[in-house]
Formats: C-alpha cells, structure tokens, sequence
C-alpha cells in the first residue's frame, strides 16, 4: 500500500496535493511519501520477526541521505557498493558496524575508508579482489571481516541486464570452488571469514529461487563447518519485486515464512537487503505537458522530464504506470509519451491509452522511488530534478534542483585556450 490517492479527482501525496508542490517548485520533481517509506520498511523488517537477522537497506536503489536517514532511524543497516554510497551511509547516521560492502570492483582507497570505518563485513567477489584486500588491511594493520559473495547458478527468471545470480554473470565466485576459495582465505593473516553472501537478482516475483539458493548456501555452511570454518552471518541478498502493471509479487510475509522454513539454526544472523520492495512504490516522478504532437496516425505526449531523469523505460523496456494529477471526463488515447531528449529512446511509455490532457497539465510516473535519481544524468546538458518527501500536511526539499552552474562545476579551461 502507498500513500499516493485521489481525492476529489486530484491525486494527493499523503495530505498535500501534489499539484500545489508543482505550482511552488516546478516540474520535473521526485516526490516520496514518508509514510509509504516507514510502513514498507517496517512491513519488511518485521516479517523477519522470530530470527537474529539485521536489515541493510540497498543504497543504490535510493540514495538520498534524508532517506538513508529515515531507515537509520528505524534501525537499519545498508548494503553499499561504492566509497560514495559508505560516505552517503554514515552521513546519514547509519551505523557502521551494520554495513555490508558489496560489488565486483571495489578500488584499494574504497577498501582503506572501508576498513577505517569499521563496516561489518565485506562481500568478496573474486580471488584477486581477495588478495588486495588482505594487502590493504595488513599496510593498516587491521583485520577484514569478510564473507564471500557465491554464485548459486539459480535462474531468478527476471530481466537479464538485473540477474546476477547465474555463471554468465560478472557477480561472486562459482559456488563449486567456494570451498577451496574459503580455505585459502582463512589462511590469510588480515582476513577474518564471518559469512556467506548471495545475490541472485532484482524485481524477483517467486520466493522459490530465493529458497533454492538459500539450500545451496547452508550445504556450503555444513562443507565450511566441517573445514574448520565457522559462519556467523548469511546475507541472502535482495532482489524482492514489486507492482508496475499487474504483476503479483509476494508479500514480505510470504517470502520471510519461506526463508524462516529453511533456517533450523540459531547461530546464524540473516543479512537481508531490500531496496526496490521498500521504496519502489513510495515515490513517483512529476512531469508536466509540454506539447501535443501527431506525425500521420500517430500520437505524442511531449513532456519536461527525459530519460535523463528517469531511465528504467528506455534501459529496460521497464512499464511504469502514469496518472494524469487532475481526472477529468474526457476520453483515452493512445499516446507516445516522450521527452525532450534528443534520443529516439526517449519515451516514458508507447502506445500507452491515458486520459487525454492540455499542455501545462501535470501526470505522474508511478513506481519511480528505486532506480530512479540515482540513474539520472545530465545528459544534453540537463540540470537533474530535485527531490522531494511530503510528511502528512507538509513537503520538504530534500534536494535542491541543479542549476546551469551546477552542470559546469570542476570544468575549466586551459591555459592554452585563453
């Protein structure tokens, strides 16, 4: 359930309308409902109830601090992947000792602010990455806690740019050489293994990959056990779908129950990394109507967002439903909705039958709260949007939209040129 409904015809966030922070801020803006945040994150966490298992919320599917900052505040963790998403994360109040560093490239200076931070643990993604991390914690003189990211070879049966959990994937090390992996790095003097980490993939809308690869890891965690290798933590990952269109994704609960079914042991903590299922649906992106445009029978919808604001339709084919701000009795169309982008992979939607509206009009890109902003760029010269949290009767810029000045900040010209 999110907090983004019609009253009266005009769709509101929570109790504001969304057409009065239109008229204040202009368009295009990001917009979450804090409400929709903290029952989601609460309904995901809390499913968990009954097991020692820490919630570390995925970074790269929304990384505003106000954000990160709200699920601190609700006791969470994060999952990262770069040294700027660990800068965002302690920025935003999130405990260290509660952050799981992720990612196949991680660089020796995102290691050293890493291991200075005191994170929980890094996921390890190969043999190399391995041996430079030991090389890194020795020049410190600390100790990494690792766990090392398997491939289960699970089909999650999602789009192939976002699985991650199979052999053709860049993601882990084959889980039939984990053991042999694990051996070696339990003999390094600046390594300390603590857990087993797994990521199959995102938008997941069955629990039974999810299962299939959890069996995998505790035949792992038995191989380990009897190596002398004991195992404190097991990350599962993330990848838990959501509703665009009409899919049918389980619910946390269903998911967690399954989960629950398969850990019999109590010495284990289960890391869990949800980023879309929890901010997926609590923010939407606002557009407004620039012109209507017909080229022989067909029909566009120019608007003043691009796909440098939001990139999912033209990337992967993603569906995202749109809502006019203001119902009114007029008919469908079948539109393009584009935007000014000089790209013909421009589009929000195609052949999409909306309600027909007047440039100056608003609508709304629904679902847009995850791999939204933090996909956005500037391309065509494009000032990225601002983004904005309404809580009850009230809405907060959370960031500022750029500016001109903004687009050319660290250029310079040479010397040569003046």
């Amino acid at each position: 359930m999110h907090y983004f409904i019609y009253k009266d015809a005009e769709l509101y966030c929570e109790d504001v309308p969304i057409k009065e922070i239109a008229d204040q801020i202009r368009t295009p803006f990001y917009l979450y409902s804090h409400a929709t945040l903290v029952r989601h994150f609460n309904a995901f966490d809390s499913a968990f109830d009954g097991i020692k298992h820490l919630t570390c919320f995925s970074v790269k599917s929304n990384s505003n601090i106000a954000i990160l900052r709200l699920f601190a505040r609700l006791g969470a963790g994060a999952d990262i992947v770069s040294g700027g998403e660990l800068y965002r994360a302690v920025k935003a109040g999130i405990d260290p000792a509660k952050i799981v560093y992720s990612g196949v490239g991680k660089r020796e200076d995102e290691m050293e602010y890493a291991l200075k931070s005191d994170i929980l643990m890094f996921n390890v993604e190969s043999h190399q990455e391995l041996l430079v991390l030991n090389k890194v914690a020795e020049r410190l003189n600390k100790t990494a806690k690792i766990s090392i990211r398997v491939n289960p070879d699970i089909d999650p049966k999602t789009h192939p740019y976002i699985s991650t959990g199979m052999k053709e994937n860049k993601f882990g090390i084959s889980i039939e050489d984990a053991v042999e992996e694990y051996k070696f790095a339990h003999r390094l003097n600046n390594i300390e293994i603590i857990g087993i980490s797994c990521h199959i993939g995102s938008q997941l809308l069955d629990v039974k990959p999810f299962v299939d690869s959890l069996k995998r890891l505790l035949i792992l965690k038995g191989k380990l056990k009897e190596a002398g290798i004991s195992i404190r933590y097991l990350d599962i990952g993330g990848g838990l779908g959501i509703k665009y269109s009409d899919e049918q994704p389980p619910h946390p609960i269903e998911y967690a129950e399954a989960i629950k079914k398969e850990i019999k042991e109590n010495d284990i903590t289960l890391i869990l990394e949800p980023g879309r299922v929890i901010v997926g649906n609590a923010g939407i992106l606002v557009t407004r109507l620039l012109y209507k445009k017909e080229q022989g029978q067909k029909k566009f919808f120019i608007v003043d967002a691009g796909m440098n604001d939001l990139i999912r339709p033209s990337l992967y084919g993603s569906y995202h439903e749109i809502c006019p701000i203001r119902k009114r009795n007029t008919p469908l169309v079948e539109v393009d909705i584009v935007g000014p982008i000089c790209e013909s992979g421009d589009f929000f939607a195609r052949k999409r039958k909306i309600q027909d509206i007047e440039a100056g009009d608003l609508i709304a890109i629904m679902s847009a709260g995850a791999y939204g902003f933090v996909m956005s760029s500037n391309y065509n010269s494009r000032p990225r949007p601002c983004e904005v949290i309404v809580k009850g009767k009230e809405f907060f810029v959370i960031r500022e939209r750029e500016t001109y000045e903004d687009l050319i900040r660290g250029e310079s010209i040479p010397a040569f040129l003046i």
